[in-house]
């Protein structure tokens, strides 16, 4: 399926179908966060938290894309992410956009 951030599809055209998300909450691991704090102290990229942010995208747009293909869409437009903490151990990831079937 193609998923793009653009709204128009060079030399495609198509119907639009309606919206689709993909989500995901992920926990951060406590031995981890023990680590992640100790690096906090002195200054640099915390790795863990980094692969989990990754990891996230690419489940959300997994999701993203299962929803649109329930839709029975050919391709996604005007891609975006969000995220945002639920709490101090809990980060969350959107991925959005607008399903769309070519004519």
């Amino acid at each position: 399926m193609l998923i793009t951030t653009t709204e128009n599809i060079s030399g495609k055209q198509y119907e639009v179908i309606g919206e689709v998300f993909g989500v995901t909450t992920q926990s951060r691991n406590i031995v981890k966060n023990v680590g992640a704090t100790l690096k906090n102290i002195v200054g640099g990229e915390i790795k863990t938290y980094t692969k989990m942010q990754e990891n996230a995208r690419n489940l959300a747009i997994q999701r993203l894309e299962e929803s649109a293909q329930a839709k029975g869409a050919d391709a996604i437009v005007c891609m975006r992410f969000d995220s945002s903490s639920i709490s101090n151990d809990m980060q969350s990831v959107v991925a959005y956009g607008t399903a769309v079937k070519f004519v």
